[in-house]
């Protein structure tokens, strides 16, 4: 069928741009409730510890302004919350011991006063400090004592993918290139820390907080707190940012404890330091590869190993232990492959989703060996991907067929001229320079948008009210990346009517149909799928009830539709009609989940419908003295099947190279020693250098109008790319990341040493 508007290819004004400029919009702590208790939460110092309380009570009388003291044995439901529901293991306070540093065990409620001036160093507990282990090798030592007793050796859990026979490919490979990259726990660091307030309307429990996940977090709490599902509401706020944090259930079920125990209104804010401390980062990886290629310099094999350190509790583990082996090769063609992914629990913070699900860490990995296997055979490093890349027609290493919709050529062509140009400038300035040189580095990604091999829906609801104006149910949170926008673009043209007439209704639980979470680059393709069948579906039913043909079209005029076929034209009186409990007089609402099927036990199978694809080229400088790095330029190409909307597009890719840049060069989250902005840095606007965007747009034709996911891949490529850069100009390669310039000298330095 047609599109039959123009709002898809446009970047007009952000629909919840103006109130966000104006400073209208409404954030997890803006709207707190005057009579509000605050709560604070009482969090354990130690990575593991047996605690026990003292006079609870007696503490809470000696301190005025105190409502109240919570913990475990106050808990109604069931202590135990997790996002994916056979894995889950978190209580929302701990009973008797604590896994983790920062994790919580009591709340202490009260008059936001007195919560502001009280002192917790005489709060009535005792702690038992017992060893601890923070890395994987420690917790799969023998005897090493189980942080879950059902969980052997302390494995949460693995992925697994075989295709081929790896080993006999490698043996019989003209080159082969080995290696070993390890990654660091990453912070999100977004804007707004975790806020939000609970209360009672009537007998139902309604929670007022930042959160990429509305109806999950409804389903924990009520299990939680022991109340049915339709006795909890979720009410998103504007979201400052989630990054895939904001996932989990963090304050949630607390200050819904707190608002059921105590009848009032409960607010809390995290201060940045018990958002560090307390919620999931970027899993470290310890990974080693092997790849072989051909006398003509084509990838044989491949074999891929990687622990990831999971933290104390599950959180999104599996999904990365998962999604990594069928991503490790890259966009390439890998006929002979193993890869295996193991998530691995320690007394570490809990790693849950950041940006990519551990694609990020196995790319540096894969596209590192690369880079030297392209200089085994004497060949140029964007032509060597050139050469291997998938193309329409190619299998995965999970023996899924890709008929269309394969961007990673145009991608990579795309990059051509820049390549060439960057090339020579290095080559210049490195001739007239002794202790400064630049280097060029490429690198490429693929990423399976959605759930891996597993149901993820989104429903869409949208309606034309009797007053004319069409009405939106989109429950798509938004957290930055535009979702409001993008997603009523898409229904807008399906329906065929403009975008100004369209009124939002946000992803409430009590008013929005599910739209599943905003994670895995999902939003834009699958609930984009949603919008676009529901617009269509509403067009239908205009059009039947109109008694005209699909060709016909739709115009709003006050209260009437004013239909026109050819010369022929029709008007619907809205005023006139029947309206339903919603306001509606015409209505539609469709769901969209992406056709996939499961991985069998060597992980063969079709784990995406839809994947999508980038390069990057990364410019930079290395002072060898001091192994610092200047950034120069950034050259991002990335297939998004259709740009929706091409600014905002923009906007993700800069955003995504940002975080890669902290990610390659500075981000390094170490419990206990960088649990602040000051410790722990992030790239600065002065961090990030001029970046050059190429849209590449090749449809795909289960994307709405051929749209790809876009928000984790724009990400994938950066470190690598810089890393390589790094080696192009040094020499050396940085195998502990990131590479801050003190491990850029210690490289420099052992390479110099072996001369």
């Amino acid at each position: 069928m047609p599109i039959s508007g123009n709002a898809v290819g446009s970047s007009p004004i952000r629909l919840d741009g103006v109130p966000k400029v104006t400073g209208d919009e409404k954030f997890g702590g803006d709207s707190f409730p005057a009579d509000a208790l605050a709560v604070l939460v009482v969090r354990s110092p130690h990575y593991h510890a047996g605690f026990d309380f003292g006079d609870l009570a007696g503490w809470a009388k000696e301190h005025p302004g105190i409502a109240g003291v919570f913990t475990a044995a106050d808990i109604p439901g069931k202590n135990c919350f997790g996002v994916i529901g056979p894995f889950a293991d978190q209580p929302a306070l701990a009973e008797g011991f604590a896994r983790l540093r920062g994790e919580a065990v009591a709340l202490v409620a009260g008059e936001r006063e007195a919560i502001l001036d009280l002192d917790l160093s005489d709060f009535p507990i005792r702690w038992s400090e017992q060893p601890h282990f923070l890395q994987p090798a420690e917790a799969q030592a023998e005897g090493a004592v189980l942080i879950h007793d059902n969980r052997p050796a302390n494995l949460l859990t693995s992925g697994f993918v075989e295709r081929g026979d790896p080993e006999a490919a490698l043996a019989g490979a003209a080159f082969t290139v080995s290696g070993a990259i390890d990654t660091s726990y990453v912070e999100h660091a977004y804007i707004e820390p975790e806020a939000g307030y609970a209360y009672l309307d009537g007998d139902t429990l309604v929670v007022v907080a930042c959160t990429q996940a509305p109806y999950m977090d409804r389903d924990e709490t009520a299990k939680v707190l022991g109340l049915a599902v339709d006795k909890v509401r979720i009410v998103p706020t504007a979201t400052g940012g989630g990054f895939g944090s904001k996932l989990d259930v963090s304050l949630q079920p607390l200050i819904g404890l707190v608002a059921l125990k105590t009848g009032r209104p409960a607010a809390l804010v995290y201060t940045r330091t018990e958002s560090m401390v307390s919620t999931t980062k970027r899993h470290p990886a310890e990974m080693k590869a092997t790849i072989g290629a051909d006398a003509d310099g084509l990838v044989t094999g491949m074999i891929f190993d990687g622990d990831f350190n999971t933290g104390a509790y599950a959180s999104w583990g599996p999904t990365v232990a998962n999604r990594v082996p069928v991503h490790a090769s890259g966009p390439y063609a890998t006929p002979n492959y193993r890869a295996e992914g193991r998530a691995i629990h320690t007394h570490g913070p809990i790693s849950g989703a950041f940006r990519g699900f551990g694609v990020p860490q196995a790319t540096i990995m894969q596209e590192t060996l690369y880079d030297e296997l392209a200089g085994k055979l004497g060949m140029d490093r964007l032509e060597f991907r050139l050469k291997n890349c998938l193309r329409n027609g190619s299998e995965t290493v999970t023996g899924q067929l890709l008929d269309s919709g394969v961007g990673i050529a145009d991608c990579l062509e795309s990059l051509r001229p820049h390549w060439a140009r960057a090339k020579a400038d290095a080559d210049t300035f490195n001739s007239a320079n002794r202790n400064r040189k630049r280097g060029v580095g490429v690198a490429s990604c693929w990423y399976g948008c959605g759930n891996t091999s597993l149901p993820n829906p989104s429903t869409i609801r949208v309606g034309i009210a009797a007053d004319g104006t069409v009405i939106l149910h989109q429950g798509a949170v938004d957290i930055g990346q535009g979702s409001n926008t993008v997603i009523t673009q898409i229904c807008a043209d399906a329906l065929g009517l403009p975008l100004d007439k369209f009124r939002l209704r946000g992803a409430d639980t009590a008013i929005s149909p599910d739209a599943g979470k905003t994670s895995a680059s999902r939003q834009t393709f699958v609930t984009g799928k949603a919008a676009e069948k529901a617009g269509r579906a509403l067009r239908e039913t205009i059009l039947r009830f109109a008694n005209v043909s699909y060709k016909a079209s739709l115009q709003l005029d006050g209260l009437a539709i004013v239909i026109r076929e050819g010369e022929a034209t029709r008007r619907i009186d809205l005023a006139s009609l029947d309206v339903d409990a919603e306001g509606f007089v015409f209505r539609a609402e469709e769901t969209y989940d992406p056709p996939t099927l499961p991985l069998d036990a060597k992980g063969q199978g079709k784990p995406y419908a839809v994947y999508g694809y980038g390069a990057q080229i990364a410019e930079l400088e290395v002072d060898l003295n001091l192994g610092t790095v200047k950034l120069l330029k950034i050259t991002a190409a990335h297939d998004v099947g259709k740009a929706i909307n091409p600014l905002l597009v923009e906007g993700q890719i800069e955003g995504g190279i940002a975080q890669g840049i902290g990610m390659a060069l500075m981000e390094e989250y170490i419990p206990g020693r960088t649990e602040n902005l000051h410790d722990y840095l992030i790239p600065t606007i002065g961090d990030v250098p001029p970046i050059e965007t190429i849209l590449i747009e090749v449809p795909d034709p289960e994307g709405p109008f051929g749209a790809k996911g876009l928000g984790e891949h724009v990400l994938i490529p950066t470190a690598p790319a810089i890393l390589n850069a790094i080696r192009h100009a040094t020499g050396v390669l940085v195998t502990k990341v990131p590479a801050t310039p003190t491990r850029i000298r210690a490289a420099i330095r052992e390479k110099e040493a072996r001369r």
